[in-house]
């Protein structure tokens, strides 16, 4: 049995090693493509050098140390590495109420971190062209499309998880692989929408660490990067036992 304290350690890990790595290679996709042409009206820079391609390889990133994560600290602590996993699992009765805070603390702890590791590595230009990784609405995009794009995301995320990592039946060994390749397909599908969060300590932290350090400005659009995805995950949490569960 974990203690509460390994088991803060292992989410803050967790967390650092999504942002580091995940928003990283979003903050290095931009930095590359400044000053190239965009492909369209609809980028700020990712999709300049290869079209979807970028997409395709910020959500292989996020993907790989999503399953590297998983399969270390998901024996210690269930390796959520997002607020709206645990939130959403407490609410369906399936975490309990008094490790909330501490994994919510942990996991906006671990992101910051990450973000401000993207900042060492890769100086200013991380926050003034990179952003950090932060993800935002694209040009083009409503509010409503964005948050849309954002309830969606977590929604199927959540479905997965919960069918493949929560459910007693599940084929054992396969949850850090299946959970981190639907989040490659999201970012793929969707990042050009609204970056696919999906994540509200994910996005957090580089917004956070932004407005330290003269990058753009995330906070008037952090709600919906909150709470759409709190919602998403809630609501296939309430579809799973609906739907699937015996």
């Amino acid at each position: 049995m974990s203690t509460l304290s390994k088991k803060f350690l292992a989410e803050l890990i967790g967390t650092w090693m999504l942002v580091t790595v995940g928003a990283g290679s979003a903050a290095v996709t931009l930095m590359l493509a400044e000053g190239e042409k965009k492909a369209s009206a609809f980028n700020i820079g990712i999709g300049a050098l290869g079209g979807l391609g970028d997409w395709l390889a910020i959500g292989l990133a996020f993907g790989i140390v999503i399953a590297a994560a998983i399969y270390i600290f998901g024996p210690v602590s269930g390796a959520h590495m997002n607020p709206a996993v645990t939130i959403a699992l407490w609410i369906g009765k399936r975490f309990p109420a008094g490790e909330v805070i501490p994994y919510l603390l942990a996991q906006f702890a671990g992101a910051s971190l990450g973000a401000a590791t993207i900042l060492v590595m890769l100086g200013n230009k991380g926050a003034t062209v990179g952003g950090l990784g932060a993800p935002g609405p694209f040009p083009g995009m409503s509010i409503t499309g964005v948050f849309i794009a954002e309830l969606v995301g977590m929604f199927i995320l959540m479905l997965t998880i919960m069918g493949i990592a929560v459910d007693k039946r599940a084929p054992q060994g396969w949850a850090g692989l299946m959970i981190g390749l639907i989040v490659a397909g999201l970012i793929t599908t969707m990042g050009n929408v609204s970056g696919q969060g999906i994540n509200p300590a994910r996005t957090f932290g580089p917004v956070f660490v932004d407005s330290l350090v003269g990058g753009p400005n995330g906070w008037p659009v952090y709600w919906i990067y909150l709470l759409a995805p709190l919602i998403g995950a809630v609501m296939a949490v309430w579809v799973y036992d609906a739907v699937v569960k015996e």
